[in-house]
């Protein structure tokens, strides 16, 4: 992006995005950290916005080379208006596991994308709890009314959803501190050395694709992450495992999964459409293609999601089945196996 690009014939530029920094947040160059703010934005796209003044900080231009702190009030410019972000109820069904006049719990369906964004600016999960629940709050001007918290479009299971300014912020801080029980179900390639493990290392988007996200060991490079993991049932082939989450990044079971040579099964993204570990026999190949074809998402399921209730002070626990697909799989390998 060329800096003439960046200003119209007036020179009127339109806020495109607004962010607050966290009271938490750590020195971090502001190019970098705008990276994981914004979807498919490219370092270099941000750069040149910056040396074109349309990064704001507290009201000023600032250079890419800013060190972003606690509380910035972050601002981006763009000469062309944004589109239309308003959230739009639609008559979508919930699958609504608890709710009362603060919150309320989700069993969400794979295949739905949780918020609007590129190319999924209808469907979603927040025009849904727009019809639901009406008007809700939200951080920011981030258009996730409600949300604190997200799961992929093709991971299935819980999320909880703020009513009010209180309970969002509450929740919040919870999800700050590691404080929220979160405990995933996964079907991975290979069987593990160790049936009880912790994954540990810093996460970032991953360079050669950005839609990615990538384990690092050097604190430089990413955000800690941190991943419990325990073997339920071995498969020769594949495991069926639980995930703790201490942290809670973009993608962060599905890359450290990768990163330690087990991809969740049928997640074409991190390597896991391909037969990663079995026999050579055509008979096998099949087998596993049709499993694909049985659930052409990656196995990865919400379990359970717990947290302290921000107005009543009580510790809640929600669990949600595994979804069909999910199950079927699971018997499909049990009887190839037996």
């Amino acid at each position: 992006m060329e800096e003439e690009e960046l200003l119209n014939d007036d020179g009127a530029l339109f806020e495109h995005h607004h962010f607050v920094a966290d009271p938490g947040q750590e020195f971090m160059r502001i190019d970098k950290w705008l990276m994981n703010k914004i979807q498919n934005a490219s370092r270099t796209k941000l750069q040149a916005a910056a040396e074109a003044g349309c990064i704001q900080v507290n009201g000023k231009p600032i250079k890419s080379n800013y060190k972003i702190k606690p509380g910035d009030d972050v601002r981006i410019l763009l000469p062309e208006p944004p589109r239309d972000t308003e959230i739009y109820p639609e008559n979508i069904p919930l699958d609504i596991v608890f709710e009362d006049e603060h919150l309320l719990i989700v069993n969400k369906k794979a295949g739905m994308v949780v918020h609007p964004g590129c190319n999924n600016y209808s469907g979603t999960l927040v025009n849904a709890l727009a019809y639901h629940a009406g008007t809700l709050p939200q951080k920011d001007t981030n258009h996730r009314p409600g949300l604190v918290h997200r799961i992929d479009k093709d991971t299935s299971g819980l999320l909880v959803v703020g009513k009010t300014e209180f309970v969002l912020s509450h929740l919040g801080n919870q999800f700050f501190h590691h404080n929220i029980h979160r405990r995933y179900l996964a079907l991975v390639w290979g069987e593990f050395e160790n049936t009880e493990g912790t994954i540990r290392g810093y996460l970032a988007r991953d360079p050669s694709d950005r839609r990615r996200s990538k384990h690092f060991e050097n604190e430089e490079d990413g955000k800690l992450a941190i991943t419990h993991y325990k073997v339920l049932e071995p498969f020769y082939f594949a495991s069926l495992v639980e995930c703790r989450l201490e942290t809670g990044r973009t993608h962060q079971i599905r890359a450290h999964m990768a990163s330690q040579g087990h991809p969740i099964f049928s997640d074409a993204m991190y390597g896991g459409r391909e037969i990663r570990k079995g026999t050579a026999l055509p008979k096998f190949k099949q087998f596993i293609e049709n499993a694909f074809d049985m659930m052409p998402r990656q196995a990865l399921h919400a379990a359970e999601l717990g947290f302290i209730h921000p107005v009543t002070g009580k510790e809640m626990l929600f669990t949600a089945p595994l979804p069909e697909d999910f199950s079927q799989l699971l018997n499909k390998i049990r009887r190839y196996l037996a």
